[in-house]
Formats: C-alpha cells, structure tokens, sequence
C-alpha cells in the first residue's frame, strides 16, 4: 500500500508540474506586435527573427512597448539581449494616465504627465554597476532594490548574450531572477496591477547613441490566482 500510494505521490507531482508548465502563455507571437501598444516615447519598435527590437531614436524621453491587458499576480519569463552601452529595463505592473494627474505618494505628491508609463521595472543595465535583476520604480521612488549586495546575481548577466530574466508577482511579494540566479526579493504594495513593457532608454540628444537596439523574445506569463 505504501509503494502504490509513493508511485501516486510521484505521478501526481509530475502531473502537476507539466500542467503549471502548460498554464504559460505567449505575451509576443514572433511575427507581430499585435496585443502591444507604445506609449511615453517615439524609439522604434520592430519584429526581426523572432524578437522584439527596440531602438534608440534622439530628441524623446524613455519608450515603453506596453501590453494592452493588464496583470496582477503572475509569472513572467522574458529572454533579452542590449547593447552593452544601453540602459533598458521590463515593466511590470506599470500604469499611465491619459490625461496630466497628480497623486500622493508616501505622503509627497507628484504629477505624471499624460502618457507616461510608471511602476515596478526590472533593470537591464550592462554598464560595470551590474544592476541587471535589481528593480527600480520607474517616474516614481527610484530604486526599491539594487543588487549592491548580492554579487551572485551582478555577476549571472552575461554581456552581449541572450539572458532570461523572470519575475514573480504575487500579492505584495516580488521576486526577479537573472539566469535563474535570484535577484530582488522585497515587499511592497503601491501597485496590484499593470502592463507589461519594453523599455528603450531615452538618449536626449546624443547622436553617438542612435541606433543602438535591445532586443526581447519568448516572452511569457502565467497568471496566478
């Protein structure tokens, strides 16, 4: 009795493990930008095999390639590769108005232009800081985790190479890894719900910078009850 009830143990277990791997689903379907929408900025977005591309344009603030649906408790698994002289970043969620707003946060208050997309973003930063992983709160309380104390993680980036990042949401819990090397792990619940975005880093008037491109694929999520 002992031995069947393990074999069932074991079954189940598996069972259960291909039907939550069977609950994510495609945010991008590799040839379209269909379900996206950019809001904040003017960078160019494209598919180019397989991937999302963005790229940096002069003259605009930071873009953001948002998700029309929004989410809550999920998570998301995301493949991207920068430039190593970029700054880039996936919201998540993140929100904007349509129309100039203020609100009061932690007791100080703050206008957000109409259009710009705000919240929760795990950093994508190739410079020698090595913040990839760590999440900054986008046009708001700026950084709510670095990884200053977490070497493995500044270390789990690879340069120039495709990475995963991964982050889980659930309630006030968040969560990032980078390589599957955790990263963030904090509370905090300003925000319950919003888009996923791609961010192209604003670069003002520096001519030098144009052109250069983050690219993002194999984006999914799993939506958690």
């Amino acid at each position: 009795m002992t031995l069947r009830l393990l074999c069932f143990a074991a079954v189940f277990s598996l069972a259960t493990a291909v039907h939550a791997e069977d609950a994510f689903v495609p945010l991008f379907d590799g040839k379209t930008l269909e379900g996206w929408e950019q809001h904040s900025g003017t960078a160019e977005y494209r598919v180019q095999d397989g991937a999302i591309v963005g790229q940096t344009v002069p003259n605009t603030g930071n873009s953001f390639l948002c998700t029309a649906k929004k989410y809550s408790n999920f998570i998301l698994e995301v493949e991207f590769k920068v430039d190593p002289s970029m700054n880039s970043g996936i919201q998540f969620r993140s929100n904007y108005y349509t129309e100039e707003t203020e609100v009061e946060i932690n007791g100080k208050k703050k206008k957000f232009p109409a259009d710009r997309v705000h919240g929760y973003q795990f950093e994508i930063d190739p410079s020698p800081r090595a913040y990839t992983g760590g999440v900054y709160d986008e046009g708001r309380r700026g950084w709510l985790f670095d990884l200053k104390d977490n070497e493995a993680a500044r270390k789990a980036f690879k340069q120039g190479e495709w990475n995963q990042a991964r982050i889980e949401c659930r309630g006030g819990s968040i969560k990032t890894f980078i390589n599957g090397v955790p990263a963030a792990d904090f509370t905090d619940d300003l925000t319950k719900e919003g888009v996923i975005a791609l961010q192209v880093h604003g670069i003002g008037k520096k001519t030098e910078a144009v052109g250069k491109e983050v690219m993002w694929k194999n984006i999914r999520i799993q939506e958690l009850k």
